[in-house]
């Protein structure tokens, strides 16, 4: 179960597949991977069922996304996460980890508490602004799910709450923020959500003042060690900054 996100890039590999294969080939990476790795976090029998039928489509899976290598588009494979094959996917799986939400609350009260209001990323400000759309309700929703088979979205079944000046606010707030915009073209698409090309920037500072400003390598090396979500947003940071630089916007659902 995660959120899976593309950059929209009219690539070789878009002319032959349409986008709901790719994003089959991006879960079919992944599984694989965990396989074939050993990873601890073993699939389910449904799921190594589904990848031994596969393997006729992982091969031409592998054979195909070669092209990915000399793409625009293509994301830095050390960020790939659980063997991302589709240069420009990735994905941030859930439960989101309690220890990674305590890491964005931090950052974000670090920011409002010791940034002047001009210094600070423009989408911390629509954040805090009284009229912010951003108003929690989605990831609220989201919180209280538990799937038939014990998954969640989220570790914490309660936000965290801010201080201060945005003292109204939770981190439900946060994570409606980061869930983008709701797409117009999702029938095309298959993605429902959509970071535009005009909030690129916007996204793309914020997300790197949260992430990687003032962090320690110490610090870093340790979110890395403990934390699966916190690469996973780095692969989104950086896929904002492609969207950006191509003139296009990052799909997501």
């Amino acid at each position: 179960m995660s959120l899976e996100f593309a950059i929209q890039y009219p690539c070789s590999l878009r002319a032959r597949y349409r986008e709901e294969h790719l994003r089959a080939w991006g879960r079919l990476s992944s599984l694989h991977t965990r396989l074939t790795t050993g990873d601890t976090a073993a699939p389910s029998e449904d799921k190594l069922r589904f990848v031994e039928n596969a393997r006729s489509e992982v091969e031409v899976m592998h054979a195909e996304t070669l092209t990915c290598t000399n793409c625009p588009a293509s994301l830095p494979r050390a960020t790939a996460g659980e063997g991302e094959s589709v240069g420009c996917l990735g994905r941030i799986t859930y439960p989101i980890e309690a220890q990674f939400e305590k890491f964005l609350a931090d950052r974000v009260q670090l920011a409002l508490d010791t940034l002047d209001e001009e210094d600070q990323p423009r989408l911390l400000r629509i954040l805090v602004d009284p009229e912010s759309p951003f108003d929690g309700e989605g990831t609220k929703e989201l919180r209280r799910v538990t799937t038939s088979k014990g998954l969640r979205f989220f570790e914490l079944r309660l936000p965290i709450k801010f201080a201060r000046q945005a003292e109204r606010l939770t981190t439900d707030n946060l994570f409606d923020l980061l869930a983008g915009f709701r797409s117009e073209d999702s029938e095309r698409t298959t993605y429902t959500r959509e970071f535009p090309f005009a909030a690129a920037a916007d996204y793309y500072d914020f997300l790197d003042y949260i992430l990687r400003t003032d962090i320690s390598e110490s610090e870093w090396e340790r979110l890395h060690a403990r934390s699966r979500n916190y690469a996973q947003f780095l692969r989104l940071l950086n896929a904002l900054e492609r969207a950006e630089a191509l003139h296009t916007r990052l799909l997501l659902d």
